[in-house]
């Protein structure tokens, strides 16, 4: 048991022996955080006063001017976000030299006043005149004995027979004024008084009772020419036309109520057709109207504006409105489907012609002639289309002249001068001239360019290059580029495109690179070569792809 001891004590100095040599480590690593400690509160400390004198020296200025603390605090709000910039692109004067007016055949006109009208165009159907549309009808009841006029659209005339009729209580009628005109002539000579006035009111009263009924002048006078009551009476026609219903049937009962004959005059016949809530407005009675129908190629048939209804379809958001035509020979017929132009007259206008306004969607330009081939783009405010023409509220004055054919070439020009308006070469750099260096000049060095395959196409093609100086020899050492530029075209949808291709040197002058195509069409090429920073040539062309928008 002692020796376990004797171990102890001696491993005792060791322990010892350890924890003395540790010791000075520990109390270097002490001082040193004590001295950080100190340092970094000594410069907290100089931090904090010269923070504090600063305030101090500021305040009175702060208290003299608060507005400048509101402003330091409105600055600090931030500003709502800049509108999004115009996709529209912009349009920069250009001139064009007279062999390129006449190859793209470039027309002008000219901007003046007339006396002009607007049209609406829409579809209708042909209708009878509801105002000459007649019925035949009896006030006495009776038996049909012989018809005449026997089919529908049957042409009738007024006075021509329709049918027979066979009517106790006419015959009757009939009997009661025979029998007191007879009375009348005997009881004239009584002294009785009243007798005679009596058979004379007798008389009058059947004669008026057959006059209400309609009955013919020429019936009542053959009646008293005869003294005999007549067994059948014919009917005539009260008016001409044609027969569009038919109920007259032999031996037929008929009552005073029952419509025999509807009889139309279509000497002159109704459109109805339907216009939009939105051109109503324009729209007044008697205002001149023309149809046509494929039934009568090149035939116009000219009318007028009739009647606009009170009131708009819920469906369809349109207002029906009657036209009146004049149908002579009869060629529009009922139920005809027809073609309608509302003519509405506009007075005098400033006007242009509408092949001369690009309209972009949100913006309508033209292009005014300035004279010795110098065109200028300008922003206009149009009015109502008239036939092929256009109003012009604001941006012309009368006497101008704009481009109306080959306008969609030269807005191609124009925006591609606008695109190109940026990449103009930098002014050489002042050591340049310092060091007496000699630019070359554009002049001195010729293009020449082609593309792989040799008609370029929508998607990947190759850009060749061949640069040649003056004497024909090859120019090496160049940093070309092409720029492929297609304007947009915002009514169909479609954006501009603008695409830079860097072109690699394969030498003797050859520059080649890759170019994807994004739409088939013409493109505007811009071909530019640098050397030494400066920009030795360039040239501009047109690239016809193949392929689809």
């Amino acid at each position: 048991m002692s020796e376990p001891k004797r171990n102890s004590s001696s491993a005792s100095p060791e322990g010892v022996e350890m924890e003395t040599d540790r010791s000075p480590n520990m109390k270097s690593y002490r001082t040193a955080f004590l001295v950080t400690l100190a340092l970094s509160m000594m410069l907290f400390a100089a931090l904090g006063i010269t923070w504090w004198r600063t305030n101090r020296a500021a305040s009175p200025a702060n208290e003299a001017k608060p507005a400048a603390i509101d402003e330091a605090v409105n600055s600090a709000v931030p500003e709502p976000p800049a509108p999004p910039a115009s996709t529209e692109a912009k349009l920069v004067p250009i001139q064009l030299p007279p062999e390129s007016m006449r190859s793209i055949g470039l027309k002008t006109g000219e901007v003046q006043f007339k006396l002009v009208q607007s049209e609406l165009r829409t579809v209708g159907d042909v209708e009878v005149d509801e105002q000459k549309l007649s019925y035949v009808q009896l006030r006495f009841p009776g038996w049909i004995q012989q018809v005449f006029a026997d089919s529908t659209y049957q042409y009738i005339r007024k006075g021509q027979p329709l049918f027979t009729i066979y009517s106790p209580d006419l015959v009757a009628t009939e009997q009661e004024y025979l029998i007191a005109r007879r009375n009348k002539v005997t009881m004239s000579q009584s002294t009785v008084p009243g007798v005679a006035s009596s058979s004379a009111s007798l008389m009058d009263a059947a004669a008026e009772r057959l006059k209400q009924w309609q009955i013919p002048q020429r019936e009542i006078d053959e009646l008293e020419k005869t003294g005999q009551v007549r067994q059948q009476l014919e009917v005539d026609s009260p008016v001409s036309g044609y027969i569009t219903e038919r109920n007259a049937l032999p031996n037929q009962y008929v009552q005073p109520e029952t419509k025999l004959y509807s009889v139309a005059d279509l000497s002159t016949v109704w459109v109805y057709a339907a216009v939009f809530q939105n051109d109503i407005g324009q729209l007044t009675p008697g205002d001149p109207a023309t149809v046509t129908t494929d039934a009568y190629p090149g035939r116009l048939f000219r009318g007028r504006l009739d009647f606009i209804w009170p009131q708009v379809d819920m469906t369809t958001r349109t207002v029906r409105v009657r036209l009146v035509f004049p149908n002579p020979g009869l060629k529009l017929k009922p139920g005809m489907y027809v073609n309608v132009t509302l003519g509405i007259p506009l007075g005098r206008q400033l006007t242009i012609p509408a092949s001369g306004v690009l309209q972009t969607g949100t913006r309508a330009i033209v292009f005014v002639d300035r004279g010795g081939g110098y065109f200028e783009p300008r922003d206009v405010e149009l009015g109502p289309a008239a036939g092929d023409e256009y109003i012009v509220r604001r941006g012309l004055k009368a006497g101008e002249h704009i481009v109306t054919s080959a306008n969609f070439l030269i807005d191609s020009e124009s925006q591609l001068k606008a695109a190109m308006g940026s990449l103009a070469a930098p002014p050489p750099p002042a050591d340049t001239a310092a060091a007496g260096k000699t630019l070359a000049k554009p002049a001195e060095f010729r293009i020449e360019f082609s593309t792989d395959p040799a008609t370029a196409r929508k998607g990947n093609n190759r850009y060749l290059v061949k640069l040649t100086a003056a004497d024909g020899s090859p120019v090496i050492g160049a940093q070309v580029s092409v720029r492929s530029y297609m304007p947009g075209m915002p009514a169909m949808g479609m954006a501009e495109m603008n695409l830079l291709t860097p072109l690699s040197e394969k030498g003797s002058g050859i520059y080649q690179g890759k170019a994807e195509l994004g739409s088939g069409g013409t493109w505007q090429i811009t071909i530019t070569a640098q050397k030494n920073g400066a920009v030795v040539a360039a040239k501009q062309l047109r690239l016809q792809a193949e392929g689809g928008m």
